[in-house]
């Protein structure tokens, strides 16, 4: 990989809204250094890069339920949508305790990012609701889902913002959202969600999308590094729908996964953990810890381990300065959203680590829930075969762009990702222009 240039300096204030705390940014702070890195690249649409710093709409929502005890709870929510200038709305929702209006907004924008960069026809909007799951029974969480999204109909809609599932939701919430808005509007709407399950408009091959996608982008980079993935030790954190799917990849094409970690602990064999047993446990008890095949390891053991490829793909902010100094992979590829810190960014490339940044290794979910709603639209449905097939191609695709623009200005993938998706989202708001 070639020596990328000084990174553009960050400025320190920015326009910020009102509503957020210039002292305590979280995740949107880490989206503006971003956003600051790629600005001197983007040429004459610089002129519309305040475009990028600012949600074009957040709603924050009450959400009222009754308990199964009688009693009435009270929980906040969110629906950002930070950019609608190449098409509707596109992102997930997440239920979990720690969620905040920050960290939404920059999974929105992320998510405008990740659309433009596999070129699909989407903008960025994300949801949320400060929620443990874990603590509500069964029709509590359908409560809380159906009037959620009674709340965000306003701004939701098949043509307007498409929710998905994301942390802490699955295909049966998806299947209340799209039940609810569907009553409320008068009509079937499948195409108002995406990730649904297939009886109900779903699309095949959509679980295991991101992790596929993940495992697609890691073996393009690794053939421009010269990495076989053949006897590859990989070391992958959270082993969920993306991390357990592209450790089973990984596996199948004969990589070794050596380490593994998640929320409830970590597990290690030097000789390769036997990933299908390993699911097998996860699905049982609902993470690693306790696993017989590996020894356990804690999390600093798991980012010191000795692989080649890393792989985290869990929650923001996990690879910090604090750790990156730690990890001996030669790539690491984001499957989470935003799992890596800028100053941990500049720290793993002064290192020679080649990252590939979450915008382009993750974002075979989001391309297959644009086949699910291309389908939900047409009434005709593709087989998982041709579904794959499509997949790769856009991945292969979007990471040979990014490659080829990386060596073009000698900066890093993320910054060459950035430069191809805000060129392609500030030159369609150029082209629109203002209204009125």
């Amino acid at each position: 990989m070639a020596t990328a240039k000084p990174a553009a300096p960050v400025s320190t204030t920015h326009a910020l809204p009102s509503y957020l705390d210039p002292k305590h940014l979280g995740p949107w702070g880490i989206y503006l250094q971003q956003i600051d890195r790629v600005t001197p690249y983007l040429g004459s649409l610089a002129r519309w890069v305040e475009t990028l710093k600012r949600p074009k709409r957040a709603l924050i929502v009450d959400v009222p339920i009754e308990l199964d005890n009688g009693t009435i709870a009270h929980f906040e929510g969110y629906r950002v949508q930070h950019n609608t200038s190449r098409g509707p709305g596109k992102g997930g929702v997440r239920f979990h305790q720690d969620v905040t209006l920050s960290e939404v907004m920059a999974l929105s924008a992320w998510m405008s990012i990740k659309n433009a960069a596999v070129n699909v026809p989407y903008g960025g909007a994300k949801g949320g609701i400060r929620v443990d799951p874990r603590t509500l029974s069964h029709k509590e969480l359908e409560r809380l889902t159906r009037r959620y999204t009674s709340e965000i109909g306003i701004i939701i809609g098949p043509s307007k913002d498409i929710p998905a599932p994301d942390v802490n939701t699955n295909d049966k919430i998806m299947a209340w959202m799209m039940d609810t808005y569907s009553m409320n509007v008068g009509s079937t709407a499948t195409g108002v969600v995406t990730g649904k399950p297939v009886d109900m408009g779903g699309s095949l091959g959509r679980r295991e999308a991101t992790g596929r996608g993940v495992f697609t982008v890691a073996c393009e980079a690794a053939k421009q590094i010269g990495l076989p993935i053949e006897g590859a030790r990989v070391a992958v954190q959270g082993f969920g729908n993306v991390g357990g799917i592209a450790g089973k990849l990984f596996a199948e094409a004969g990589a070794l996964v050596v380490a593994v970690q998640d929320h409830t602990g970590g597990v290690a064999n030097d000789k390769g953990l036997a990933v299908p047993k390993l699911l097998e446990h996860v699905a049982k008890t609902g993470g690693v810890a306790g696993f017989k095949g590996g020894e356990a390891i804690t999390p600093t053991d798991f980012w010191a381990c000795k692989c080649d490829i890393m792989v985290p793909a869990a929650l923001e902010g996990q690879v910090t300065q604090a750790n990156a100094g730690k990890i001996k992979a030669k790539m690491l590829i984001e499957g989470a959203n935003g799992p890596t810190t800028p100053e941990a960014d500049d720290i793993l490339h002064d290192r020679g680590v080649l990252v590939v940044p979450d915008v382009i290794a993750n974002a075979g979910g989001v391309t297959v829930s644009y086949f699910e709603w291309v389908q939900d639209f047409s009434s005709f449905f593709w087989d998982e075969d041709e579904i794959n097939r499509r997949l790769v191609g856009i991945m292969k695709h979007a990471f040979d762009a990014v490659w080829q623009t990386a060596q073009e200005h000698q900066v890093s993938l993320r910054t060459a990702a950035y430069i191809v998706a805000c060129t392609r989202i500030l030159n369609a708001r150029d082209l629109r222009g203002l209204y009125p």
